[in-house]
């Protein structure tokens, strides 16, 4: 299976790397998208998919758009041609923190959807209590053929539908999906449904049910697998095959 969204390059990785890319391999995670958080992050993602054959996206996250440079396409072009690059990303709108003024996380969400325009490259988004004006600058922005993935979706039933029919979006899942208390989201997975949905941890962060608290990493993307197995009332091996088709579509695997 697939880790379409993961930090292994995090440092809270240094000093175990090798072994927790080893166990994501033993536990059957054939690939893993290494993603960044800002310019310099998204050079070490770049360089940890090299050492370890990964795959790495580049971008600036919402939180971090406030110390984004001037020239973002300038910046990040040349990291985008590098190989092992496969997307443009985390970036998007996050209203629950405001890390970064408003305006600005909109500034550098439209300068980096410019870009997968120009690159046809797909984006990773981060989206949070930011539906609205996050759907608004994609209606500005966004043009068929474009290909990109809501990561960590927990949103409603009405969002999944939103962003899947809308936009063509796919709808990245994680351990939030294993929490007791995640109903909304169950139903929001099985109304997209499988064949818009792919798999994640976002590792370090989000550890699923049984292993939730712990440092999350890519091989617990198994925990989220079965548990979405059991939603959607698919068999596993479909469910992997069909989520993991998603993925190599979505970020040409």
């Amino acid at each position: 299976m697939i880790d379409t969204h993961c930090h292994v390059h995090d440092r809270k990785f240094d000093d175990d790397r090798d072994a927790v890319v080893a166990r994501a391999r033993e536990a059957g995670v054939t690939a893993m998208v290494t993603v960044g958080e800002d310019v310099e992050d998204s050079r070490q993602a770049i360089a940890i998919a090299q050492q370890y054959g990964l795959v790495a996206a580049a971008g600036i996250h919402p939180h971090e758009a406030k110390n984004a440079p001037a020239d973002i396409a300038g910046e990040l072009r040349g990291l985008l041609r590098l190989p092992r690059v496969v997307a443009i990303g985390e970036t998007g709108l996050d209203y629950y923190y405001d890390n970064s003024p408003r305006d600005r996380q909109a500034e550098v969400l439209r300068a980096q959807l410019r870009l997968a325009r120009e690159s046809g490259l797909p984006v990773v988004f981060h989206q949070r209590d930011a539906v609205a004006d996050f759907c608004a600058i994609l209606r500005d922005e966004w043009i068929s053929g474009m290909r990109g993935v809501v990561h960590c979706f927990t949103g409603t039933r009405d969002e999944a539908r939103l962003f899947v029919d809308e936009f063509g979006l796919y709808l990245g899942i994680g351990g939030v999906l294993t929490f007791p208390n995640a109903y909304a989201l169950r139903e929001a997975a099985g109304a997209a449904g499988a064949e818009k949905l792919v798999l994640e941890t976002d590792c370090p962060y989000l550890a699923p049910v049984p292993v939730r608290g712990k440092r999350n990493e890519p091989s617990f993307v198994t925990h989220t697998a079965a548990k979405l197995s059991e939603v959607l009332a698919m068999p596993l091996d479909e469910l992997v095959a069909t989520t993991d088709a998603n993925a190599a579509t979505l970020f040409t695997l």
